[in-house]
């Protein structure tokens, strides 16, 4: 019997399993382990190493993705409960090093990359700052943001049924060869409401570098003040972004929660 011992971690219910480095986690077994019916659950798996620190991510259909937001917050909380994390420090991944503060018990800061809309850093195939984009039969106004990894955001007023339309077809565009992750979002009594749908996981809970990326599309198209906290407000709840001026890192700040810790019993898993 092979026995893997995970911690469950959740932020704004993007939820995680956090594994270690020597425990064999690869891409076709954490598409087991990510299995909601037939394995535990999750968004996807943190590999962490604290001794770096760094993480690596792998979703839940067994990609890469370079970093994800509200994993390195799961991760700062995961190395402070194991007296691993004090203070500021950085945490490496995909997408390079970012510097981290544990404000209190699960509230944590991240110092994110600074945006780029640079088309071959995204990547995306032109510049997109509120681009009309011919999606299916649609026309959707787009901005296209990396922030570490790709995301297209639109502002266009659009129901429920054109976002889940929409957004499998933007994801699969010729404009983006490394796909991409897919904001929808609209102000709403001084706050932007977000929904994205994530490369490799679907629609998801929350999403911190689609967070980032809708507060960097709503200051690029006038839409929010730089330097001002911005609200998103994300199905799982809200996280508090700061776009800075152009070059410097964005911040994000929200919660990360341990949910509890667990083994499963590899052998009892599906191929």
């Amino acid at each position: 019997m092979s026995v893997l011992r995970f911690s469950k971690y959740q932020g704004l219910g993007n939820d995680f399993l956090v594994v270690g480095p020597d425990d064999g986690v690869d891409a076709a077994l954490a598409e087991r382990l990510c299995d909601r019916h037939r394995g535990v659950g999750a968004d996807g798996v943190l590999v962490v190493d604290p001794a770096a620190p760094s993480m690596k991510v792998i979703n839940a259909d067994g990609s890469v993705p370079e970093m994800c937001g509200n994993g390195l917050r799961c991760v700062v909380w995961h190395l402070a409960r194991e007296g691993r994390w004090t203070g500021d420090a950085d945490l490496g991944t995909g997408a390079g090093p970012h510097r981290a503060r544990l404000h209190a018990e699960g509230d944590v800061e991240i110092w994110m990359r600074p945006p780029t809309l640079v088309p071959a850093e995204i990547p995306c195939g032109a510049p997109l700052i509120a681009a009309p984009v011919s999606v299916g039969d649609t026309e959707l106004t787009l901005t296209a943001v990396g922030m570490g990894n790709p995301h297209a955001v639109t502002f266009d007023e659009l129901d429920v049924a054109a976002r889940l339309r929409l957004g499998p077809q933007v994801q699969a565009h010729p404009l983006f060869p490394a796909g991409v992750n897919v904001g929808f979002a609209h102000f709403e009594q001084g706050a932007l409401i977000l929904h994205v749908l994530e490369r490799g996981a679907g629609w998801t809970q929350a999403c911190g570098t689609g967070a980032c990326a809708a507060a960097v599309a709503a200051v690029e198209t006038g839409r929010a003040e730089r330097g001002a906290p911005i609200q998103v407000v994300l199905p799982g709840g809200p996280l508090t972004i700061v776009v800075g001026a152009p070059g410097e890192p964005v911040r994000m700040r929200g919660p990360a929660r341990h949910v509890f810790d667990g083994t499963v019993d590899l052998s009892r898993l599906p191929e």
